[in-house]
């Protein structure tokens, strides 16, 4: 499949945590299958919902920067 922005790059198809995704290698522009967003809004819930628990469970240890599902997910691309 073609991108639709630069109309002449071959879309790439990346993998990650069960979501797949096609991107663009040269504008980065990124498109999901139906039901992909869904996929990764459950995912990302339930990642908040375990570091919930976790902090809980420490005795009011300082909390750590909470683990980003879709920072995950955007680390195929080169994201920070």
């Amino acid at each position: 499949m073609k991108c639709p922005v630069c109309k002449d790059v071959t879309l790439l198809m990346a993998e990650k945590h069960g979501v797949e995704i096609d991107y663009c290698p040269e504008c980065r522009g990124i498109w999901l299958d139906r039901g992909e967003l869904d996929k990764i809004i459950e995912r990302a819930s339930k990642y908040d919902d375990r570091d919930d628990r976790d902090e809980k469970s420490r005795n009011r240890e300082k909390p750590k920067k909470k683990s980003a599902f879709l920072g995950d997910i955007l680390e195929i691309f080169g994201g920070d």
